[in-house]
């Protein structure tokens, strides 16, 4: 222990205010801030010392010098294949990156439910490569990517985050929703230029594994939603973005391929309804043309579709199974959209309370 401190400690005991450091100075003739300088470590508050948080101080040095690291993850992170996948859209493109196993960060945008990360998910499935998908949100940030430390059984423990997991695996890291991170996610910047990332707490360096690469969804290009459609979204850093070596643009999958989906799905499902699938299709197609040109503010995705037939499965009403799924859009849109599917289906009954407020 300095001989400052033993001395403080010996007339003051343990704990100890600035009154007592300015009556030790003046009568051992040093200085106030050549004291308080030593006593640092020891600070509790505002001129006040305790020198029982020294067995803390030494304690978390010692774990950062010779920190415990949680073994790697030992299952499978290959995704299984989904029967009902259908490829379309940047998916064969998407596929031909990741058989390159080439590090070659890719960024997919696209309005909400048109198959983005299924995309990635399925490439890597039929490709046999581990995936690790991180789904991003304003709070991500360097602890939640690159990791940190954990209290495990009582003993603080070095845990690696999905990038650092990835790194060592060489396999696809994917940031799922990207566009919704804050500043935080700049943490990334080295590791999006295929160098790896230096563990500052625990003085490690990980270098990538030979077939890592980046795979990262949005809604949007980074640069926000002046539509309010998205509203979450941020404008990314331009320097985080520029890392990404190409942008694909996925829009929803043509009627022929989109029915095929609902078809798989149906067939799934056990249930036999390709006219339902084909009617479906053709009223999604109405209103994605109108909605692109600036008619309506709202779509049925891809997505809206499958949860109708899964719906449909269930009540075997079409009504109900069309009702439930779009009424999460305001009253309006709702009758609008119900109407529409009246007449693209002869056999569509509107529902009761549709019929008398027509």
């Amino acid at each position: 222990m300095d001989p400052i401190v033993k001395e403080l400690k010996e007339s003051y005991g343990i704990e100890f205010t600035a009154p007592d450091v300015r009556g030790y100075c003046a009568s051992h003739g040093v200085s106030y801030p050549t004291v308080t300088k030593r006593l640092e470590k020891y600070k509790v508050g505002r001129g006040k010392w305790n020198l029982q948080v020294l067995p803390k101080v030494e304690e978390m040095e010692r774990v950062f010098q010779s920190p415990s690291v949680e073994p790697k993850l030992q299952q499978n992170l290959i995704p299984e294949k989904d029967d009902t996948f259908v490829h379309f859209g940047a998916f064969s493109d998407i596929k031909a990156i990741l058989k390159a196993r080439l590090f070659y960060p890719t960024f997919i945008t696209g309005l909400s439910g048109n198959g983005k990360t299924f995309s990635v998910d399925q490439a890597c499935a039929q490709l046999n490569r581990e995936l690790i998908r991180v789904n991003i949100t304003i709070e991500t940030d360097e602890d939640d990517l690159i990791g940190g430390f954990r209290l495990v059984n009582g003993e603080t423990v070095w845990h690696n985050g999905p990038v650092v997991e990835a790194l060592e695996r060489g396999c696809i890291l994917l940031l799922d929703e990207v566009d919704l991170a804050s500043n935080k996610i700049l943490c990334l910047q080295p590791i999006l230029e295929g160098k790896g990332v230096f563990l500052k707490k625990i003085g490690k360096f990980v270098k990538p594994t030979p077939g890592f690469n980046i795979m990262a969804t949005a809604n949007t290009k980074g640069r926000g939603s002046d539509d309010g459609h998205f509203i979450g979204t941020n404008i990314l850093n331009e320097a985080f973005l520029e890392r990404f070596c190409v942008t694909f643009e996925q829009r929803y999958p043509s009627h022929t391929y989109e029915t095929k989906i609902l078809k798989n799905h149906c067939k799934d499902l056990n249930i036999q309804e390709d006219d339902f699938c084909q009617r479906l299709c053709d009223w999604a197609d109405i209103i994605r043309k109108t909605y692109y040109d600036g008619g309506i503010e709202e779509v049925i995705s891809t997505r809206r579709l499958i949860h109708i037939i899964r719906a449909y499965s269930i009540w075997k009403d079409k009504a109900k199974a069309i009702k439930v799924c779009i009424n999460r859009f305001d009253d309006e849109t709702i009758s609008s959209f119900l109407e529409l599917y009246d007449k693209v289906d002869a056999t569509f009954e509107l529902p009761v309370d549709q019929q008398l407020r027509g």
